[in-house]
């Protein structure tokens, strides 16, 4: 294989994972932790059990989903979402104007930057479909009370006359996650007994009464409402002169109010904002005294740390493709040495020695080992940053497509080899729930999955196999970076660079 032909081949895996097993083949790996059956989704959705509406509002009078024109206007739950989103557009578009001028940006085929149409979010055609509902209780550590989270994630969808007289469907990019917490302390099975986090883990990995966990069946009704997560590609711009195939995916978060009974916009969990941490000299000291802590560096290398809010953003926007390594589409480029600052918040010399203190302590790192480490997990942490490693465009999960006339698990891929390369971790928390153990919430990079001793996804993409990130050796020294020493590939396949990257590469066939 050529070496074009190669950064080829893996262009088109950064730019979407096209090449993925088939979704028959995924199903297995999200046994327990994700609904991806077409059916069953397409059952829930057209019985109005579990749409966002009849989430919300359990006592309303209807049998059939909203429209989006109707979820909005009728529900005043949502009433702050549709001008926060606006806000953000006004403020994408300023800023490509100001940062490109000699491009068109609109709605519509004839410019250069073409914008997702704002009008489907309010069109009586469109409306919210169920594609899918995963399990989240390996996000428990944010609040163990709840045993962690479910959610339930819609897709928008354009219905329209059909050429036979039926009728057609179109899903645009965009999903609508309502989540839900998984336990509400108040639950009771039908003899009176307390819910626990273990009846919920069980009922998930037996396929049992999943379903009549979710939401509150008696007063307060939006006791298990948590939030509301958007994410839409807000804009598309074809290959130019300027530039190579671009896509951009517009982040938003919605904390549920109980006192207000409306979701209010909210900084995204861990979304470092970046701009304003370096233009402000106080709080780049305290977000950098904070970090290097050793109790919050333990909890950043086993990826459960919580960052204040104070250092966080209320939108980001996924930069794809990204590619393998730091960059300025990066959320945290900038912010470490050698990124092309000359005033870092974190030098080599400042991270080095936090891992030394920590080590002084007792603390062992499991994933940040080195400099490269520290950088990695500094993006991957973020929401933008882990939705550019490893997706499909800027999704991480697009949703189950059965809309569409035929589609099967055989044919539909619903998500990205990160969602699916993340299934053995999530299925491991919630065996350890079931059984009554304390569950291990560490998780890996965003670019390997933490396997946890399974040999499940060995010889897969989604590990070792073709198309796998990888760990190139270091010019000079001939070993890989302390920090991804395990990234190696399958036999028969070595770990070759597939762009510029000289750190990250991807697992390919052995040429000579």
């Amino acid at each position: 294989m050529s070496r074009a032909l190669r950064i080829l081949l893996a262009a088109i895996l950064l730019l979407g994972g096209v090449l993925s097993l088939s979704a028959a083949e995924n199903a297995p790996l999200a046994r327990g932790t994700a609904i991806i059956d077409p059916d069953l989704l397409k059952k829930l959705d057209q019985s109005d059990a579990l749409s966002i509406s009849r989430l919300l509002e359990p006592e309303r009078n209807a049998t059939v989903p909203l429209t989006s024109d109707q979820l909005f206007a009728s529900l005043p739950q949502l009433k702050e979402i549709l001008p926060a989103i606006d806000t953000e557009f006004d403020r994408y578009i300023a800023q490509h104007k100001q940062s490109v001028p000699s491009e068109t940006i609109g709605v519509g085929d004839g410019f250069d930057v073409q914008l997702f149409d704002r009008f489907s979010l309010k069109s009586a055609s469109t409306r919210f479909v169920l594609a899918g509902i995963v399990n989240r209780m390996d996000r428990a550590y944010v609040s163990e009370e709840s045993c962690g989270e479910i959610r339930l994630i819609y897709r928008l969808a354009r219905f329209g006359p059909g050429p036979d007289g039926g009728s057609t469907a179109t899903r645009l990019p965009m999903t609508f996650n309502l989540v839900m917490k998984a336990r509400d302390a108040r639950q009771a099975d039908a003899s009176g007994k307390a819910i626990t986090c273990a009846e919920v883990a069980r009922r998930w990995l037996d396929n049992g009464d999943w379903q009549g966990l979710i939401g509150s069946r008696t007063g307060p009704y939006d006791a298990m409402v948590d939030r509301i997560e958007t994410n839409i590609q807000i804009s598309i711009a074809p290959k130019s002169a300027l530039h190579d195939f671009r896509s951009d995916y517009l982040l938003k978060v919605f904390k549920y109010d109980a006192a207000t009974k409306t979701f209010v916009e909210s900084t995204l969990e861990n979304q470092i904002d970046r701009d304003r941490i370096l233009a402000d000299d106080a709080l780049r000291r305290d977000f950098k005294a904070w970090l290097l802590e050793p109790a919050n560096l333990r909890e950043f290398d086993r990826g459960t740390v919580l960052i204040p809010e104070k250092y966080l953003a209320k939108a980001a926007v996924a930069l794809t493709p990204a590619g393998l390594d730091a960059s300025t589409l990066q959320p945290e480029f900038g912010l470490v040495e050698g990124e092309g600052n000359s005033d870092p918040v974190f030098t080599d010399n400042d991270v080095v020695g936090a891992l030394k203190q920590a080590a002084a302590r007792g603390i062992a790192m499991e994933n940040i080992r080195s400099v490269a480490g520290f950088q990695r997990r500094l993006n991957d942490v973020t929401c933008s940053g882990c939705h550019q490693t490893r997706g499909i465009g800027g999704f991480h999960f697009p949703g189950v497509d059965w809309l569409t006339e035929g589609a099967s698990n055989a044919t539909i891929v619903p998500a990205s080899p990160h969602f699916f390369g993340d299934q053995l971790r999530r299925r491991d928390i919630l065996t350890a729930f079931a059984s009554g153990k304390r569950p291990d919430f560490s998780r890996g990079f965003a670019s390997r999955p933490q396997t946890r001793g399974s040999a499940e996804l060995a010889g897969t993409e989604y590990q070792d196999g073709w198309g796998a990130h990888c760990s190139l050796q270091n010019e000079g020294s001939g070993t890989a970076d302390k920090s991804f020493t395990s990234w190696t590939c399958a036999k028969g396949l070595t770990c070759q660079a597939a762009a510029a990257s000289s750190r990250i590469g991807m697992c390919f066939i052995k040429t000579r």
